[in-house]
């Protein structure tokens, strides 16, 4: 059976209904390997469909979708797990209801993929906030989604065609940084950095650059012992159990070598130092996706976008490049 891609509706006062539209629209998702199903909300999606200047007809349809939506010569089905009174939405307002069903979509996604029913999950951006006063006590989809699959440990990698970046730590302060750094987490990274990589992208040996924490690679000392006392005996370790890790690498450097092709990854020790050089040349196109889930799941590399919200002006390149990704991984398994 060709199972689905599944993409989460995100918040409903957000842009995630109208680029799913537009990447719809945009015939940048024609001739997908499986069919696109979005997990939503049918009003909030005509709503979007009429920013967008087009006039969506509703069916009824079967099987995991509820509703399939024509325009143009091109169908989207919904599975619709929400009901929310869409014309008196505010955009940049989500309320208890908007955040319930923002979570709905995620659990809902989640479960179909674990059951086997779907092959991947591509997720639009959340309002976390709504999301907890609506009684989620995960901090945000990756923590959820690792509860749900039963991990304990994840990586967030965010990466384009050029180049890949996984991250050590991610949301926390820079100050926190080399407290938080540990030869156990770092040598766990690059095992999931491996592992995913080998699983996902159909690599038979990964080439993984591990990065330095500080600059010039602590100098022999001079600037920090961070990189001999935690992050050679997590290459060393990493090397002795067969994966290609080299490092540590000097970041100042090391991007450039890589966005050549000279690496398939590199693990970076904090948020910046890896989004710092991704967004640069995937500001646009870039994807995040979840690494040491039993599941494909990516996302757009952006957030809900309140300022253009209902406009119609929100890009939809990171979406499509999200399904593309998935799509890539899904057919490597």
């Amino acid at each position: 059976m060709n199972h689905p891609f599944i993409i989460t509706m995100g918040d409903p006062t957000g842009v995630g209904p109208e680029i799913i539209l537009k990447a719809l629209f945009s015939g940048e998702l024609d001739g997908l390997s499986r069919p696109l199903l979005v997990a939503g909300d049918v009003g909030v999606m005509v709503r979007a469909a009429a920013v967008l200047g087009a006039d969506a007809e509703v069916f009824p349809a079967a099987g995991l979708a509820t509703h399939r939506l024509h325009h143009g010569g091109r169908t989207l089905a919904v599975r619709a797990l929400s009901d929310l009174p869409a014309q008196e939405l505010r955009y940049g307002r989500p309320d208890n209801a908007c955040g319930r069903a923002m979570l709905d979509y995620i659990e809902w996604a989640c479960a179909r993929c674990l059951s086997g029913e779907a092959a991947a999950m591509v997720t639009a951006p959340i309002n976390k906030a709504a999301v907890k006063a609506a009684g989620c006590d995960f901090p945000g989809h990756t923590e959820l989604l690792a509860a749900r699959c039963g991990v304990e440990k994840v990586v967030m990698m965010l990466g384009g065609e050029r180049l890949k970046v996984c991250l050590v730590t991610t949301h926390i302060g820079l100050r926190d940084v080399p407290e938080a750094l540990s030869t156990a987490e770092i040598l766990e990274t690059v095992r999931i950095t491996d592992a995913s990589f080998r699983r996902f992208y159909g690599l038979e040996r990964p080439r993984i650059a591990v990065l330095a924490l500080n600059p010039h690679a602590g100098e022999g000392g001079h600037f920090g012992d961070e990189e001999e006392r935690l992050i050679v005996p997590a290459i060393e370790a990493a090397r002795a159990e067969g994966i290609d890790a080299g490092g540590p690498h000097s970041a100042d450097t090391l991007f450039h070598f890589a966005a050549a092709g000279a690496y398939d990854a590199v693990v970076c020790m904090y948020h910046d130092q890896g989004l710092i050089p991704l967004k640069l040349l995937h500001f646009e196109d870039g994807v995040n996706v979840t690494l040491g889930l039993p599941i494909v799941r990516t996302s757009v590399d952006h957030g809900t976008a309140y300022d253009i919200a209902g406009s119609g002006e929100a890009s939809e390149k990171s979406l499509v490049a999200a399904v593309r990704t998935a799509e890539r991984m899904a057919e490597n398994l």
